[in-house]
């Protein structure tokens, strides 16, 4: 028997003991922007250790940051060959809102071929699997045909907070050829996708202030500014009736797509009515000129994520309240600077500021800048092979909407690219109530994972 298919069939009898260890993994409530679970993200950080650790000879090191540990692991014994850096995260969002749930979200729960639980796609499931593939190629073949470091974080449902900081300082240790992500999500369940791009980010709060105190609407009513309408006038100002931008400057680094680059989006397999159905929409919008997926995959964007203000409770309260509230975040794409854009943004606020208020703004963060990677990356070609391999055809090339900042956070500190090798799907509802992952796609990320780390031993860097 060859040492791949040796691998390949301890992967098969060992489906039942990796799902279990899945579940067991799934049931550590590791949320990470709670600081009462700080006690189940050690927890978790420590169960990720100890795997990494039965897996095989790795070297194995709980690392701490300015937040939550970074479990970091490697094992460099196929020298010569390419060195494979796995990203990963075991932190998660919270479960809310409880009642939601079918099933407890820390009691994972088989049902019709899905297991539920919070994390179990995002990201617990996905990165477990190389984990596992590297314990078959230990048991099997003797050890992997790459060289391995994991990274696996605990803050990535906060931003990644300290991970910049964590991967400068450690430049040295996690130098590689290239990262191979086990976050992220194909695009959909019935065809195999590879992702060759995501939008950045940049996100901004507002605050406007009218009088120094909530009024009573009869008495003040009519004689100063009512911070709610001027808030909705402001935001309204963003955008054209068309659903353009309106922020001066906002397109002016904004590359468009070539011809050819337009007809391979056009090409994919996309259902329009389909997609409204799913998520229950009468109808598509946003910018003149671009089609659905063009303007969500290639298309700067500025949406209002949430406005409030004001009396929100039960009945009437007659008051002109003393603020509102806004937040605002854009996704961004090549060439667009973070800090560039949100500062266009708040002149822009400035310049429509409505009269009767004043004005305050905070950046949420620091923002993410788009990341790409080339079509003709080696470790990108040779995940399209695995796939193929697997799944008996050819994958998707497709772009993510969202942002992934690791992506360009290891271009910028290592000068690697990243792939996206994730056998979540955008369907498993992570982040929301019923979270799962289809049993099937553990089993398939099993075999792709393996498939895809011994093409990569052949490959030349």
């Amino acid at each position: 028997m060859k040492a791949d298919d040796a691998v390949l069939a301890r992967l098969r009898t060992n489906h039942d003991r990796i799902l279990a260890r899945l579940v067991e993994f799934a049931a550590i409530p590791s949320v990470s922007t709670d600081p009462a679970h700080a006690a189940d993200i050690d927890r978790a950080a420590r169960w990720v250790a100890a795997e990494v650790t039965a897996a095989g000879p790795f070297t194995v090191r709980l690392m701490p940051t300015a937040g939550n540990p970074v479990v970091y692991a490697e094992w460099l014994g196929a020298p010569g060959r390419p060195t494979v850096l796995v990203y990963g995260h075991y932190d998660v969002q919270p479960p809310d809102p409880l009642e939601k749930w079918q099933s407890p979200p820390w009691v994972p729960t088989v049902r019709e071929g899905r297991l539920y639980a919070r994390g179990v796609s995002d990201d617990k499931g996905p990165m477990l699997i190389p984990i596992a593939v590297a314990e078959a190629f230990f048991a099997a073949a003797g050890g992997p045909p790459v060289n391995l470091k994991f990274l696996f974080e605990g803050e990535e449902e906060v931003g990644s907070r300290h991970l910049d900081c964590f991967v400068q300082e450690h430049r040295a240790l996690l130098a590689a050829d290239v990262v191979v992500s086990a976050d992220g999500a194909m695009w959909r369940i019935n065809e195999p996708s590879l992702t060759v791009a995501s939008r950045g980010l940049c996100g901004l709060e507002i605050t406007l202030t009218g009088a120094a105190k909530d009024l009573h609407s009869g008495r003040h009513g009519g004689g100063v500014a009512n911070p709610l309408h001027a808030m909705a006038a402001l935001v309204a100002s963003l955008h054209d009736a068309a659903g353009r931008v309106a922020v001066a400057g906002f397109y002016d680094e904004v590359r468009e797509l070539s011809s050819g680059e337009r007809a391979a989006i056009a090409a994919l397999p996309y259902d329009e009515p389909a997609y409204l159905a799913q998520i229950g929409a009468p109808s598509v919008f946003g910018e003149p000129g671009y089609t659905t997926l063009e303007r969500q995959w290639t298309r700067p964007t500025l949406e209002l994520n949430g406005m409030w203000g004001g009396y929100q409770g039960p009945g009437q309260k007659t008051v002109i309240p003393g603020e509102a509230h806004a937040k605002i975040t854009c996704r961004l794409v090549p060439d667009q600077d973070p800090v560039a854009v949100a500062a266009r943004v708040t002149r822009h606020l400035e310049a429509h500021l409505p009269p009767g208020t004043r004005l305050s703004v905070s950046l949420a963060d620091h923002g993410s800048p788009a990341a790409h990677i080339a079509a003709d990356h080696f470790a990108l070609e040779g995940a399209a092979a695995a796939l193929e391999a697997t799944y008996g055809v050819r994958p998707l090339i497709v772009r993510m909407g969202g942002t992934v900042p690791v992506q360009a956070l290891f271009q910028r500190h290592l000068g690697l690219e990243t792939v996206f090798f994730s056998f979540s799907t955008a369907d498993e509802d992570f982040h929301a109530p019923n979270e799962f992952f289809r049993i099937h796609r553990l089993h398939e990320g099993l075999e792709a994972w393996a498939r895809y780390w011994t093409i990569l031993g052949k490959a030349e860097v």
